[in-house]
């Protein structure tokens, strides 16, 4: 085998290494789409704000902690602590938007369409809130000593970051203990009886706002996450929460309202996209994401995994 071979061939697992890693952070965020999605049957677009809470929470927490005299906490406790209190604003902020922007018009219409122009404003409010605050509009990045930066060398050429290997491992734990909250508790019963017919779920005694709150909460939780991971391997802007419509693309690949049809699309995203910008262009990486979403609405409308339905999103 020749040298060139051997190069692409590195070249390839390197990739793909990547793409897993990016493809199971876009998994986090598509994966709250389909979970509101599936009890409200609309696309819930200021999921990007939550993801923005997620990251700034995360930095000013742990600033606070590292400029607080009467803090001593050990740098590992302090980035549990500023991750988990990143997580709590996220669902917060998640279930304050459905009670204040959300209930009141589901409770004069069933028109998802209201929703989903609510979730536009939404989104820019919670951005532009952000812009106006202390923290202004600019870049804002996470300490790089928050995760370790190890680079370890898999042979070949091919290596993977520490960091990496942990939001792929943190995607996967949350992703199987979303799985195992759905399947094994009585809310995430409850969850999959709504996801199938709310109003009927509601005749049998569910109380479906405290569940469509479980569900918003869920849904913020895992933007937090994504948005830690994303504001450290990039920089926090109120403009990050952008990167959610890839992860909203991958949803509809996959099937909205199917968390495993979230899933398989968001790493065949995240694999499409690091193999185009390894081996073609890294310009070229948005041209076929949205290429992927017109060739798959046009052959399957209802994704991989979806239900058809009339009214899509």
């Amino acid at each position: 085998m020749g040298n060139s071979s051997i190069m692409q061939l590195s070249t390839l697992f390197q990739q793909i290494i990547n793409g897993l890693s990016l493809g199971s952070v876009y998994a986090l965020i598509a994966v709250g789409y389909s979970l509101v999605y599936s009890i409200l049957s609309f696309s819930n677009f200021a999921h990007g704000g939550f993801l923005i809470v997620g990251g700034y929470a995360c930095y000013i927490l742990l600033m606070g902690i590292n400029v607080t005299p009467t803090i001593s906490l050990s740098p590992i406790d302090s980035v549990w602590l500023a991750c988990l209190g990143a997580l709590l604003a996220g669902g917060l902020v998640a279930v304050v938007t459905e009670r204040l922007a959300y209930k009141p018009i589901r409770e004069r219409t069933s028109v998802t369409l209201y929703l989903l122009i609510a979730s536009m404003g939404v989104s820019i409010v919670i951005e532009n809130l952000f812009i106006i605050s202390p923290l202004g509009g600019r870049m804002r990045a996470l300490p790089q000593d928050m995760f370790p930066s190890q680079i370890f060398d898999l042979g070949g050429g091919v290596t993977v970051s520490s960091s990496s290997m942990i939001s792929l491992v943190c995607a996967v734990v949350f992703l199987g203990g979303l799985q195992f909250f759905l399947t094994k508790t009585r809310w995430g019963l409850a969850i999959r009886a709504a996801a199938c017919d709310l109003r009927t779920a509601g005749l049998m005694g569910i109380n479906t706002s405290l569940l469509i709150g479980i569900v918003f909460f869920v849904a913020g939780l895992l933007a937090s996450v994504s948005g830690i991971f994303l504001s450290y391997r990039y920089t926090i802007t109120p403009q990050l929460g952008a990167i959610t419509i890839k992860a909203f693309v991958a949803a509809v690949i996959g099937g909205l309202g199917s968390l495993p049809g979230a899933v398989v699309g968001s790493l065949l995203l995240g694999l499409a996209e690091m193999l185009v910008a390894g081996f073609i262009s890294s310009q070229l990486r948005d041209l076929v994401v949205f290429s992927m979403l017109v060739i798959v609405l046009l052959i399957k409308p209802a994704g991989f995994f979806g239900k058809q339905i009339s009214d899509k999103i």
